[in-house]
């Protein structure tokens, strides 16, 4: 069984029809991306998921058991996190009150202070700013925050919405460490990018949507090397 599925989804906002039919599935433990263009449905796909947006058919199953309908936050306790896109931190509190915000549903406050403490090993920036609002950090720095703060609740898969926008090349491929880190620490993602090149150098397996359904999906590697994806995608 894997641990996410998504089985014929059809989500819309109003009467426009954003995802026509979307199927796909997270094994435990994998990277999977999605690319394609901005209005593709990538971002509509993760807001279906986690319950921010309900589609009008088909299923959502997580770990064997149906969220379509669930509220946003019965979604994230059931085990699934979000790094939403624009990083979304908390402006007027601090580096760790928005960490312990993404900590609401853990009740354990050594869980919690355990979880703040593994944050700040992963990034060592946040230490530093700790005591800093969050809506003065750079736009690295919040990415990094918003990251962290999506961990924060020990989700079974982390959902992550274009978590390069608008950064510079070398804060880039340290975010991208990170995801490989995480990964490599038994967290499974799910990866919106922009960045194809950088997305699927990361990922096990890729769907590349194309105005709400998917045409293409297979091993990352091998969705690389598809003359379609390079010419439209990677710029090759």
């Amino acid at each position: 069984m894997s641990l996410l599925e998504l089985q014929d989804i059809h989500s819309y906002y109003g009467n426009i029809n954003a995802l026509k039919g979307i199927s796909l599935t997270v094994e435990e433990g994998e990277i999977v991306t999605l690319i394609g263009a901005n209005g593709a449905g990538k971002t509509t796909t993760l807001r279906s998921i986690s319950g921010l947006l309900h589609p009008r058919k088909g299923k959502v199953i997580f770990g064997g058991k149906d969220i379509s309908h669930l509220a946003p936050h019965i979604v994230h306790k059931e085990g699934i996190g979000m790094v939403p896109e624009g990083r979304g931190v908390f402006p007027r509190l601090t580096v760790r009150e928005n960490l312990e915000m993404g900590a609401y549903i853990i009740k354990d406050k050594e869980e919690v202070r355990k979880g703040i403490e593994y944050a700040f090993t992963l990034f060592p920036r946040l230490k530093e700013r700790e005591s800093q609002k969050g809506g003065t950090l750079s736009g690295g720095e919040q990415q990094m925050l918003a990251t962290a703060r999506g961990l924060m609740s020990k989700p079974r898969i982390l959902l992550m919405d274009e978590p390069s926008m608008g950064l510079a090349p070398v804060l880039v491929d340290q975010i991208f460490e990170v995801i490989r880190e995480l990964n490599s620490r038994g967290t499974t993602i799910l990866l919106v990018e922009q960045n194809a090149l950088m997305a699927l150098s990361v990922a096990t397996r890729a769907y590349v949507l194309q105005t709400g359904t998917i045409v293409l999906s297979g091993n990352a590697a091998d969705v690389a090397r598809d003359p379609s994806v390079r010419k439209a995608y990677l710029g090759l």
